[in-house]
């Protein structure tokens, strides 16, 4: 070696300045060199040394000039700047969705004479007609039936109101369909499973695009407003990290660095959770806890800030009119007793069965439309799904609404001017009012069922079935489709039926020593909302399998913090019974579905294999396509790479010596090939390549050779045949590769690549290990 090294320095010396030209890439850097093809997985090493790199660059020429020092602080706060733009943005079109789909959802039933542009709610708050009994009707507001046939009771009211229900949800959810089909295909479902992709490295080009941006915005309002069992608040996550990526293109450092740009898709995660349930804190803590794969403690700062950013906005635009970030917002004040830990765990217990079952239920119909003639009709699959949703909800008033109505008339105590079915309580002494009776037997603040609420239990029981089986099949479909919301709705409407349950429990037994200290004059001795607040944390943690975060996220809905107990017991509970039955959240389920290369941290590796038993090639196979550090020509090398898909190649001494060198990926060398044709004079076909650091010994009339040493990886991660795959498998985790090459006393023997691993986990599961799909 120190022979070579003496013998380059030398000819460097001597050789003339008419010998032919050698084209180092080192030098004049060539467009493309670094990126990645669709599909493919990102050097997570090498993005982040280019950083190192360029920080390092940045940091000495700053002490050389002034303006060389300002580049250097506005590129350290090109990053805070990012974040505002992204918080601004989402805010702004998370606003703009809520608006819209709060005004198309009450479409369905009516329209307001005073500005067609006004929902039921805002037509009537100038109303001097509205009573507290009937806050809904005002003359300003007309229902369809009203404006097309002039009735406004009978039989007919209800027909034509019923018929426009079902026409307007078809149209909506055609449209949205039609939309995603037609211009944006990636705008369909939550986005979540495929975030969680591109994060820990995975490239699918123009799945955040400003096309995918526009078409989920649009159709989002629109199957929201639909009615379909579906909710906004996982595509805003989308949305956000579109907004992320597009505006990560006006920033050098982040459009060039696909590690930089995750860590700030990373942060748009947190900034989507923070717009869609007014909880920033909850949303940095979603994106730490769910979705991101690398999350250093500069992300955790910038995303606090983007998700205060974005909240501030959604909050200065005031979407609901209440100066609320969501619509079921509440507040409790009713202390919880002790006891009331065992219907908390109940419930937990119930959030996690359903958080089991829905994930079953819900990849295998995903399953048998993938599999079936069914998956060629998304459109038809819609229309269908659509019209039976409509003709089975409106005749119930609970699932007539919207899901974030019905919520928030769950989590809702009974106040003395609560009109609704559920505050239809008798008292003892008889009478019967639609509002809560402030007086009761015994001084206690007791409330009894009366027909109104046995009326509206039955209803809520028929809507707990309903939207159990419409969430399975409605998630997947190709329309925006979120679960945070249908899974919150199931959870709340299971707790408030136990919370009534147990409310009438303790009022007819409150003379029993264990009820006897719930109930105190003059106030209730059970708060079912808070129930129902369990209850929909309890579902939500099922099928996500959240827990930090989802107790921090409810917190952040009610403001109480003397629920954090409850919250954390009905939490901890649902992981468990849903952990006991399955490990995968939905998730994780859809992207093992959709065959993504998604190694999960969570997952561990227990089988006593070596890397021997998973390199390729395997016995029998040819051996490893490999190149030599020269004597191979153009020709050659291009033939290799038509010949092959693989993503990389080692590189060797020589087919009789194969002692590693180093590996060089596909794209840069077909790059730095077509730039050598068009750019290097005299390149042909028997030009020689090399990867050598000193040029051999070259006739004077040989064509001139294309040296591709920049392009080599010199370093790349090894391991031998006797490594456990436990090692192996945590090395890939913490250190994001895309392959490690396996070697036995410095030679080369096989590759393993990310993909082998995904397979070798599926066979080890007893799972179809040709189900992993990209590479």
């Amino acid at each position: 070696m120190h022979c070579c090294t003496q013998i380059c320095r030398v000819s460097a010396e001597w050789r003339p300045n008419n010998s032919p030209k050698l084209m180092d890439l080192l030098d004049d850097t060539v467009p493309g060199i670094g990126t990645y093809e669709d599909f493919n997985t990102i050097d997570w090493v090498r993005e982040k040394s280019k950083d190192r790199d360029r920080h390092r660059e940045i940091a000495n020429k700053s002490k050389q000039s002034t303006v060389a020092l300002l580049f250097s602080i506005s590129d350290a706060f090109s990053g805070w700047l990012l974040m505002l733009l992204i918080g601004l943005m989402s805010g702004a079109l998370a606003g703009g969705i809520d608006i819209a789909a709060h005004w198309m959802t009450d479409l369905k039933e009516g329209v307001c004479l005073n500005g067609f542009w006004f929902n039921h709610e805002h037509c009537c708050w100038a109303s001097n007609e509205t009573t507290f009994q009937e806050r809904d009707k005002c003359p300003q507001w007309k229902s369809w039936a009203e404006l097309m046939v002039g009735v406004s009771e009978g039989p007919g009211l209800y027909v034509v109101n019923y018929f426009m229900y079902v026409c307007w949800a078809l149209l909506f959810a055609f449209l949205a369909v039609i939309l995603v089909r037609a211009f944006a295909p990636y705008a369909c479902g939550s986005g979540i499973p495929e975030i969680k992709t591109i994060l820990s490295g995975f490239i699918i080009r123009g799945y955040l695009g400003k096309w995918t941006l526009i078409i989920k915005t649009i159709t989002l309002v629109l199957a929201v407003s639909s009615g379909l069992s579906l909710g906004k608040e996982g595509p805003l996550v989308h949305v956000a990290c579109c907004c992320a990526n597009i505006l990560c293109h006006f920033f050098t450092k982040y459009r060039r660095n696909e590690a930089k740009k995750r860590e700030v898709l990373s942060a748009a995660s947190a900034v989507g959770v923070s717009v869609a349930f007014g909880a920033p804190i909850g949303g940095v803590l979603f994106s730490l806890e769910e979705v991101s794969y690398y999350f250093p403690l500069k992300t955790l700062w910038r995303s606090f800030f983007a998700a205060l950013v974005a909240a501030f906005t959604l909050r200065s635009i005031n979407p609901f009119g209440n100066s609320r970030l969501v619509l079921f917002y509440v507040e409790f004040h009713t202390p919880w007793h002790l006891l009331e830990l065992i219907p908390f765990v109940l419930l937990g217990i119930f959030g996690g069965l359903w958080g089991a079952f829905f994930i079953r239920a819900n990849i295998a119909w995903c399953r048998l439309r993938k599999n079936t003639s069914l998956g060629h009709y998304p459109v038809l699959e819609v229309v269908v799904v659509t019209l039976l949703t409509a003709l089975l909800a409106f005749p119930i008033e609970y699932t007539k609404m919207s899901s974030s109505e019905l919520i928030s008339e769950l989590f809702n105590d009974c106040g003395l001017l609560d009109s609704s079915k559920l505050c239809g309580y008798t008292s003892n002494s008889g009478s019967t009012s639609g509002s809560v009776n402030a007086t009761a037997a015994n001084g206690l603040g007791a409330r009894l069922a009366g027909p109104g609420l046995y009326t509206a239990m039955w209803q809520l029981a028929l809507a707990l079935v309903l939207k159990m089986v419409f969430t399975v099949v409605t998630f997947g479909m190709k329309v925006p489709s979120g679960l945070f919301i249908p899974s919150m709705a199931v959870g709340a409407i299971a707790g408030r039926l136990l919370g009534v349950c147990m409310e009438q429990l303790a009022i007819r037994h409150h003379e029993r020593d264990i009820f006897r200290g719930w109930c105190s004059p003059g106030a209730d001795c059970i708060t079912p909302g808070l129930y129902a607040m369990v209850g929909a944390a309890a579902c939500l943690g099922g099928v996500t399998r959240m827990t930090v975060s989802l107790v921090v996220i409810m917190f952040e809905l009610t403001g109480g913090l003397e629920y954090i107990v409850p919250l954390m017991a009905a939490a901890m509970t649902s992981k468990w019974v849903a952990d006991a039955l399955g490990r995968e959240s939905i998730y994780e389920a859809h992207i093992r579905l959709n065959g993504y290369p998604f190694l999960e941290a969570k997952e561990e590796f227990r089988h006593k294999t070596l890397a021997t038993d998973v390199m390729r090639p395997r016995r029998g196979d040819p051996p490893v396509s490999v190149l030599t550090e020269s004597g191979m020509t153009v020709e050659e090398v291009e033939r290799l790479i038509a010949d092959t898909t693989y993503s990389g190649f080692p590189v060797v001494i020589s087919q009789q010596s194969p002692r590693l060198v180093g590996f060089v990926l596909r794209r840069d060398l077909v790059i730095s090939l077509e730039n050598a044709r068009r750019h290097q004079e005299g390149v042909v076909s028997m030009s020689p390549i090399l990867f050598t650091e000193c040029d051999p010994p070259m006739s004077p009339s040989a064509p001139p050779a294309v040296k591709l040493r920049s392009i080599l990886d010199l370093s790349p991660f090894t391991v031998t045949v006797h490594t456990a795959m436990e090692i192996v498998v945590d090395i890939f985790r913490k250190l994001g590769l895309r392959q490690c090459l396996v070697i036995q006393n410095g030679r080369l023997l096989g590759i393993i690549t990310k993909k082998d691993i995904l397979k070798h986990m599926a066979q080890m599961a007893n799972r179809d290990p040709d189900s992993i799909l990209f590479n």
